[in-house]
């Protein structure tokens, strides 16, 4: 296990580095401040990556490092258009470095995205994100269950099943946690914001006991109308009717908001390996949730980027 404490705190080296680099787009190549700005996160969140494998120089970093962070960018749900902007940066850096004798040889000159993969699902703007939760009819209990579940889904970036299973005692509401148990029945914790806490809240008191029948429900959180477990053809039911009213342009399902989620934690700035925590890879076991990342720390990542919380 990499012992990385996600605190986005870099070596000496890398970061001198990294500043040369800046430093040289700047004055010298005369770059604008966004596009500065653009590869400074870009970079940094690399230069976090290498951290995380305990190379303190980007010259220390091989082909495979380089292909790692891409493949992890890929995994969290960012788009081939966001994919080539972070390699443009990191080429540019490579080339800057090999340029000033920093580096042995340009290690980023051949690297390129695959063709012909998995598209991915595309992810929402924010203001889309805002549009779609905002349908649902808050007069009635669907409505009121209906917008709990959709602010839920993208307040904790939840696959569809662990949705489904979401029990109400797994809403820590004192803690602003959510127990989820993911694939292989991995254990993992996730802030949630204040928004979705406000909507389960408003759904338990005022909707929950309207769909609750004799059947035992196992304490799931969310019901249908008869009183059981939603399916994860009732979500889509729900998410496509939501899309639907907000005149959205695009197909929307469910696995959208969770790459939304992933997607605008990280162009906000949050540290890749917390995001990582947050959306329960299966790489990471149950125990890095304490052994690497501290939970007051996640919490936080997800307070100051996530837009809802």
């Amino acid at each position: 296990m990499d012992n990385y404490d996600g605190k986005a705190v870099l070596e000496k080296k890398i970061k001198n580095e990294l500043g040369q680099f800046i430093q040289y787009i700047s004055f010298e190549k005369g770059l604008s401040e966004n596009t500065k700005i653009s590869y400074q996160h870009d970079l940094n969140q690399y230069a976090q990556y290498l951290n995380s494998k305990h190379i303190i120089s980007f010259g220390h970093a091989e082909f495979i490092h380089i292909t790692g962070f891409l493949k992890l960018l890929s995994e969290l749900g960012l788009s081939v258009a966001s994919r080539s902007r972070y390699l443009s940066a990191i080429r540019g850096l490579y080339k800057f470095l090999f340029a000033e004798g920093i580096c042995k040889q340009n290690t980023a000159e051949l690297i390129d995205l695959p063709k012909g993969g998995r598209k991915l699902p595309d992810t929402l703007t924010i203001p889309d994100i805002e549009n779609l939760l905002a349908q649902p009819d808050i007069s009635g209990p669907a409505g009121i269950r209906d917008r709990a579940i959709l602010e839920t889904m993208y307040a904790c970036g939840l696959r569809v099943s662990e949705l489904c299973n979401l029990k109400q005692r797994d809403v820590i509401f004192d803690a602003g946690i959510v127990r989820v148990f993911g694939k292989g029945s991995k254990e993992r914790m996730v802030p949630i914001g204040s928004s979705a806490i406000y909507w389960i809240e408003e759904y338990q008191k005022k909707a929950r006991h309207l769909f609750l029948k004799k059947s035992n429900t196992d304490d799931v959180l969310f019901l249908n109308q008869r009183g059981s477990k939603l399916t994860r053809m009732g979500i889509w039911k729900i998410l496509d009717k939501a899309a639907r009213m907000a005149q959205l342009n695009i197909h929307v399902h469910p696995h959208m908001l969770r790459h939304s989620f992933a997607t605008h934690l990280l162009e906000g700035g949050a540290d890749l390996r917390a995001v990582q925590e947050m959306l329960g890879h299966s790489d990471i076991s149950t125990t890095q949730i304490y052994t690497h990342l501290d939970r007051d720390y996640i919490k936080e990542v997800h307070r100051t980027f996530h837009p809802r919380a």
